[in-house]
């Protein structure tokens, strides 16, 4: 049954208009798109899925890519109508779309709100031109400040995200930019943010052009300022942190995201998606086949586009649930833990590694939490690494 982790539906869309040189998504640049074919493919993989796992309650849908505010609302709306048959769904069920401000307008924000959509993620990502070409997003401030000011009057719950430690962009021209996005979104009743450091991610574009010098990014030490700038000034904004990169007003987090940092299961559906289904007291790992042609004829063929069905051992499993809940704010429940690894939490950590961060102010630990300070979530890699160790 679904826990307090919730249990999430996941739906990829793997078509973009351009593909962001910073991008290492399985995102597509294609002529046209055959939308009924799409529309078709997603439901039978959906139901594939849905079989074997009947009686959990659904906690949050979410539509990502690649750029989903490009397929038909209709698809859209078939798929949360089929998922509503499959599981029983919460009274508050969130269904979340990405969209890019330069690919939807106000009438097709509608048309998605009025297909069920009650959450839209918005990927802004600069707030000026010349940062925005850099990053080969194809809208203007311009386009994306319209775009959330429409998308603010249509859905509940809006989100936008921007990507800090640009090149050239010093800590000073971040926290103006940064205080300029929180005045926007106080202006417009936004209530999310998601803040990322710009990161080199193997084979995208931006990483060989990164590798050939033709730019260079913040050090060390000012990407710590950078950070420490960034949970600073939303804090005080009233949009403290919730998880490393993500910030909202009290009661607004992103629960689909929760789900994966809490360790709940969710299913993964559409090219390259992944899926995390506990079955027998068994946690499997899912992957579907990441070319988009690929996949849709495997689901035309056999009912669906798998490419790997893994069990997670529980070493794996335990160390994933120890990185993914450090990441949370809340920190890591000792309880669940236990629940969903089988076993406590004190049989996984280094005792001695244990022992050092918390002296040092990296961790906090109480009789029903492990939780990461500030410090620790800075270094949140090395963190986990000693405490696995």
């Amino acid at each position: 049954m679904t826990g307090d982790e919730g249990f999430g539906l996941y739906v990829h869309w793997p078509f973009c208009i351009s593909k962001c040189p910073y991008c290492d998504f399985n995102s597509h640049v294609v002529a046209s798109v055959d939308q009924d074919a799409w529309r078709t493919g997603l439901l039978k993989e959906l139901a594939h899925f849905a079989q074997p796992i009947a009686g959990r309650e659904l906690t949050s849908i979410f539509f990502g890519g690649g750029t989903p505010s490009l397929m038909d609302a209709g698809t859209a709306e078939a798929i949360i109508a089929a998922a509503r048959t499959y599981w029983r769904t919460a009274d508050d069920l969130e269904i979340t779309l990405e969209a890019n401000p330069g690919t939807v307008d106000a009438e097709r924000f509608s048309a998605f709100h009025d297909a069920g959509i009650n959450r839209l993620s918005m990927g802004v990502q600069a707030l000026n031109d010349r940062d925005l070409a850099f990053l080969g997003r194809k809208h203007s401030i311009a386009d994306a400040r319209r775009a959330w000011e429409n998308a603010a009057r249509i859905f509940p719950r809006v989100s936008f995200d921007l990507i800090y430690g640009r090149p050239q962009r010093t800590v000073a021209a971040w926290r103006s930019e940064l205080q300029e996005a929180l005045r926007a979104v106080e202006d417009c009743g936004i209530t999310h943010l998601s803040l990322y450091q710009l990161t080199m991610e193997q084979g995208t574009a931006m990483q060989a052009a990164h590798a050939r010098g033709e730019f260079a990014l913040p050090d060390e030490d000012t990407a710590a300022e950078l950070y420490e700038s960034t949970q600073e000034l939303c804090e005080a904004a009233g949009f403290p942190a919730y998880e490393i990169s993500n910030h909202a007003r009290p009661g607004q987090a992103s629960r689909h995201n929760r789900t994966y940092w809490r360790g709940g299961d969710y299913v993964g559906v559409g090219p390259g998606a992944h899926g995390r289904l506990t079955t027998d007291g068994a946690t499997r790992a899912t992957r579907q086949i990441k070319a988009p042609a690929l996949w849709l004829k495997a689901v035309a063929a056999s009912g669906h586009g798998t490419q790997e069905v893994a069990p997670v051992n529980p070493e794996a499993r335990a160390e994933e649930l120890v990185l993914m809940g450090l990441r949370l704010t809340e920190g890591l429940d000792k309880d669940r833990f236990a629940r969903l690894a089988g076993r406590p939490l004190a049989e996984v950590l280094n005792p001695q590694a244990l022992k050092v961060l918390r002296d040092e102010g990296h961790l906090a630990e109480s009789a029903t939490t492990l939780l990461a300070l500030p410090k620790g979530r800075l270094a949140l890699n090395a963190v986990v690494s000693a405490l696995l160790s």
